[in-house]
């Protein structure tokens, strides 16, 4: 039987069942919106609008001084940064280059940084002056020789560019002369802006964006040239109504984040829009965006909405130029949408990808039906399939749950040297996400259940077995056991199930702290429970969901 794409149906009127996908890289995209819109702004980066000549001039530079630190075709080069001018900069540069951009979530302690750093293999890092001593500690322990740093105060307008170190003394650290350590703006200053032609070819891998799994290693999914173009194309095909520049949105979601890469990044250069960068996205900073700027476009977590809901100011502003408000990385609750809608009439988009598929796989349909609880129908180009949980080989029927399977231009060809893992998630051309789905009539998808047993807290991934063995190190601990917890803020947030050692006392403060020693922050515990002994299966394995379901079961009758 023919795959039957039914989705299609449900389409907005103007948007194209397929795609003619044009093989044309993101940085070539870039430098022809460069060409044709030069005067448009680009980035506003806290008030500074930087244009996109502006823009290709500094990539230029910027792709000069990497190759004189010694980047060739095919080299990593990690990013340490927030959403700050520089690291689309960094990014293209390394595209012009024909080299690879190996994201890092700033938030990182220096054990999951060292990590990543080795399993990229990243020569070059380019960070932020406060995390540079983090990066040196860890230096000698990577392969990365040579680093180079960014202020944050590097593109502000003048005078809050000066007077930003003197006022901020808690967001800006003086960069000593040292070996190996290169400050951004003087790289910038020393290198011609003429243009330099990019070495990247369609099939190239373009960035390494780390995603995790169930078994709780940190995975670099390869995103090639062709499917960080590929999603664009498809993406803006979903928008047939707008046209190329005149459009802005807030750039809210991390660039370090696959979908902030495209969404924050790359999905604004392909038509000269404008991306305002939001480096610390508190409701109150947004809230000042949103006056100041007025965008198109507001996009954000689920907590990214509840905190702005709490503010005074933006419950009563004047939204009427907002045109869209996306949702993604973790389902929004009804309540929150119905919210938006009776404050501002808000019809909340939601997307749903995964970092293996460049973040986008569904949408709402744009200007088409919407259906509240569900994440849209599969995108132009993009087909989806559920199969039975048990075997993930047979399809099963609209109406019926099953584990979504992704396939189109945008799927990754694999994880970064694990082939194992490849060969797990990729069969016949098909992402196994792990979540669970199901289609109803019409092709719009809803999202049930995670076959995995990944924590999104505000939406972040937490893989569950990475803190169980950071638990299990501790000196004290018999056996410890994470799950997700429900949460009115974050989605969910982490509580640890502890199993001291016989004869050992130990406080859930501790615990808390030896994490904090050990995690990022937003992968810290934050219930820690002492039990017995954890539930195990007869061969021994410990039994998470049956933790899981007692919590959420003791949440209900509270």
């Amino acid at each position: 039987m023919a795959f039957e794409r039914f989705w299609h149906a449900s389409y907005a009127p103007g948007v194209p069942p397929e795609v003619d996908i044009e093989q044309i890289t993101m940085d070539q995209a870039f430098r022809r919106t460069a060409k044709r819109y030069p005067d448009e702004v680009a980035y506003i980066y806290m008030g500074k609008r930087i244009r996109y000549r502006e823009l290709d001039a500094l990539i230029s530079r910027f792709t000069r001084a990497l190759k004189d630190l010694g980047v060739r075709q095919g080299d990593t080069v990690g990013m340490l940064l927030p959403n700050i001018p520089q690291v689309a900069i960094a990014d293209h540069a390394v595209y012009r280059l024909g080299g690879i951009t190996a994201m890092n979530n700033p938030l990182y302690s220096e054990r999951e940084l060292e990590y990543q750093l080795n399993d990229s293999d990243a020569k070059v890092l380019v960070t932020l002056d406060l995390l540079l001593p983090r990066a040196l500690k860890i230096k000698d322990r990577t392969k990365v020789e040579e680093i180079v740093t960014c202020h944050i105060n590097d593109y502000l307008p003048f005078p809050k560019n000066l007077l930003f170190p003197l006022v901020k003394k808690d967001m800006y650290r003086k960069i000593e002369p040292q070996k190996n350590v290169h400050q951004f703006m003087d790289l910038i200053r020393k290198y011609p802006d003429t243009p330099f032609e990019s070495a990247a070819s369609w099939d190239d891998t373009a960035a390494l964006i780390y995603t995790g799994g169930t078994t709780g290693v940190s995975k670099g999914a390869m995103l090639t040239h062709a499917n960080l173009s590929s999603v664009i194309q498809i993406f803006r095909a979903w928008f047939p109504d707008l046209k190329d520049t005149g459009e802005s949105m807030l750039g809210v979601y991390p660039i370090f984040h696959s979908a902030g890469y495209s969404v924050s990044q790359n999905f604004p250069f392909w038509s000269g829009w404008t991306c305002v960068l939001v480096p610390r996205p508190t409701p109150e900073v947004i809230v000042e965006m949103l006056r100041k700027f007025k965008p198109s476009f507001l996009p954000g977590v689920p907590t990214i909405y509840t905190g702005l809901l709490a503010n005074e100011e933006f419950r009563n502003m004047d939204l009427s130029f907002v045109k869209g408000y996306f949702g993604g990385a973790a389902p929004l609750p009804e309540d929150t949408v119905k919210t938006l809608r009776d404050l501002h009439g808000a019809t909340i988009y939601d997307v749903y990808g995964a970092t293996e598929n460049t973040a986008f796989a569904t949408c709402t349909p744009w200007g088409g039906k919407v259906k509240t609880g569900t994440v849209g129908v599969p995108l132009p180009n993009t087909d989806i399939k559920l199969v039975d949980i048990e075997t993930g080989q047979t399809t099963v029927k609209t109406g019926e749950t099953g584990e979504v399977c992704i396939k189109g231009p945008q799927v990754m060809p694999g994880y970064y040297k694990k082939p194992e893992e490849t060969a797990a998630a990729l069969q016949d051309g098909w992402f196994h996400t792990g979540d669970i789905g199901v289609f109803d009539e019409e092709g719009f998808l809803s999202i049930v259940d995670r076959k995995k047993d990944m924590i999104i807290s505000s939406g972040f991934n937490i893989y569950p077995k990475e803190l169980d063995e950071v638990l299990f190190d501790h000196p004290k601990i018999l056996e410890a056991c994470t799950v997700g917890i429900p949460d009115e803020y974050k989605g969910e947030s982490v509580k640890a199930f502890v199993v001291v050692k016989p004869g050992e006392q130990l406080a859930a403060e501790e615990v808390v702290t030896y994490c904090r020693n050990k995690l990022a922050a937003f992968k810290v515990p934050k219930e820690v429970e002492f039990i017995d002994e954890l539930p195990k299966s007869a061969i021994g394995k410990i039994l998470r969901r049956e933790l899981k379901e007692r919590e959420l079961k003791k949440k209900g009758s509270s």
